[in-house]
């Protein structure tokens, strides 16, 4: 007997599932993983770990340096000046009375000064103030005034009005730039105020001024506190 032949139709054929379908290009290729070869990774390592030791010691050289100097605890440098022991050794050649007013701890003298005059040809007797509110005065005597001196030391400001300071009509100029200036001429000598102060400041200095020009020379100094001839002004307050 022979044997029994399957002739039924055979099944069609389908793709499998995610098989591409025939002429439908290649099959998608999986994303390639860039490799990064193993000395190229131990240099990067090297490079990471310098940087952090190089840090480490940099703090660790900076931050006794920070511990060993704190910060002030006070406002800075404030060089005691006493204004009337210098103002008695420049009155023996200035020929008039120097000004030294009398301001308590209101006005803090930070120089003061007998300048010859060897550059601009006028001697003169100087003496630097902070106000109460952290400005400057500067004040400037001399008996040798003249009109170009005067508008040097006034920055070339116009005269703008008068003000009355210790029973006296001060002239009043103004830059117009935040600077002004308050003239007297009295006792022989010429008086000239300089700053950025507020007018009512300068007032209270101004009629110090004239109260210690009328007093006549000033007090010698006390066995305690010796004379300080000269002091430069610090950078943030000088004129």
């Amino acid at each position: 007997m022979s044997e029994l032949q399957d002739t039924s139709p055979a099944a069609p054929a389908f793709p499998s599932a995610g098989a591409a379908p025939e002429g439908s290009g290649a099959a998608a290729q999986a994303p390639v993983k860039p490799v990064l070869r193993a000395a190229a990774a131990k240099r990067a390592n090297a490079s990471v770990i310098g940087m952090i030791v190089a840090l480490a010691v940099s703090i660790a050289v900076f931050l006794p340096v920070v511990l060993l100097n704190p910060a002030p605890k006070t406002g800075g440098y404030r060089p005691d000046i006493n204004v009337g022991a210098v103002a008695q050794h420049a009155a023996d050649v200035a020929g008039f009375t120097p000004a030294a007013p009398e301001t308590g701890d209101t006005f803090r003298p930070n120089y003061a000064r007998w300048e010859s005059g060897s550059g601009s040809g006028v001697p003169t007797w100087e003496v630097g103030y902070l106000t109460p509110r952290e400005s400057f005065i500067g004040l400037v005597q001399t008996r040798q005034s003249n009109p170009t001196w005067l508008l040097q030391q006034t920055k070339n400001a116009a005269v703008t009005g008068t003000r009355t300071a210790g029973g006296l009509e001060w002239e009043l100029r103004d830059t117009g730039k935040g600077e002004k200036s308050m003239v007297l001429v009295h006792g022989g000598s010429t008086v000239i105020l300089t700053g950025t102060a507020q007018l009512d400041e300068f007032t209270v200095l101004a009629t110090a001024v004239v109260k210690s020009i009328d007093a006549g020379p000033a007090p010698a100094a006390s066995p305690g506190n010796p004379p300080q001839e000269t002091v430069s002004p610090s950078t943030a307050t000088a004129p």
